[in-house]
């Protein structure tokens, strides 16, 4: 039996912000309005969204500057704090013109990189709310934030017809963080203690994970000594727009292959790797 390693990231941050940088530099006025995945987003609305999060990140993060507010108590409370605080967001910053928004992105993503790279991976952080409420490892928070940058960057390529970063230097940690979700996923699920599942994804970036449920909880491993009960194959095209809701459970079933037990094996697409 064993864990998944920890997933290094802090390298890939000024790589993917100068691809962000380049694509978006290169767009026409029709293409930053071009709607996106995102209801109600165009390709300029999710750049804005970029943008609120390295502020959010300098401010509060590296600079310990935390606004007041209420107490967040339940993950449903949450996510209508996020939604509400993005929707915000986005509409104050629709004044922007892309030139001034490229600028501020250069400004505020080199110095998100610079802070990222400083932090010890090792180091207790905080939580990833999709993961667990419980702290996390700053490795996973990084995680975290490289997945939210990348497949955001990933819609607005698809909107705009522009390939993504999809070689597996960049895309294999995305999957691999998203997978982390799957123990919060099958959390009130029950199954007999030693219950094995196997989630293959498919595709040059992707992997095999498994999901054990010992006494305690639901456990995710990458190697096993046993065989599973239920085997579930996505490809990783599949995998990624699921776990962000840009593809929904009925419109994923007709790539995703679930061998032995369907109803035990289904709940894999419920899984979601993003809050709101």
């Amino acid at each position: 039996m064993r864990e998944p390693e920890p997933i290094i990231v802090a390298h890939l941050f000024p790589e993917t912000l100068d691809a962000l940088l380049e694509v978006l530099a290169g767009l026409s006025i029709d293409e930053w309005n071009a709607p996106t995945v995102c209801r109600n987003w165009s390709v300029k609305d999710i750049a804005q969204h970029l943008l609120g999060g390295d502020i959010a990140i300098l401010a509060r993060l590296r600079d310990g500057y935390a606004f007041s507010g209420s107490p967040i108590q339940e993950w449903s409370d949450l996510v209508v704090m996020i939604n509400r605080l993005n929707s915000e967001w986005v509409t104050a910053t629709r004044r922007l013109s892309p030139k001034l928004l490229c600028d501020l992105l250069r400004f505020t993503g080199r110095q998100v990189c610079e802070y990222f790279a400083s932090l010890d991976p090792f180091a207790l952080g905080n939580p990833v709310d999709w993961v667990s409420p419980e702290p996390a490892a700053v490795w996973l928070d990084l995680a975290r934030e490289y997945t939210e940058r990348w497949h955001h960057q990933q819609q607005m390529r698809d909107a705009v017809g522009r390939p993504g970063l999809k070689a597996r230097r960049h895309f294999a940690p995305v999957l691999d963080a998203f997978v982390r979700a799957l123990p919060r996923t099958y959390h009130d699920v029950y199954a007999a203690e030693g219950t094995l599942i196997e989630l293959k994804i498919v595709g040059e970036s992707g992997g095999t994970w498994f999901l054990l449920r010992t006494a305690e909880a639901w456990k995710l491993l990458i190697e096993v000594d046993r065989v599973a009960m239920c085997c579930v194959s996505m490809s990783e095209e599949t995998a990624w727009r699921l776990f962000t809701r840009g593809l929904n459970r009925d419109k994923a079933q007709s790539d995703v292959k679930i061998v032995g037990d369907v109803a035990l094996g289904s709940k894999v697409l419920d899984t979601t790797s993003v809050i709101a």
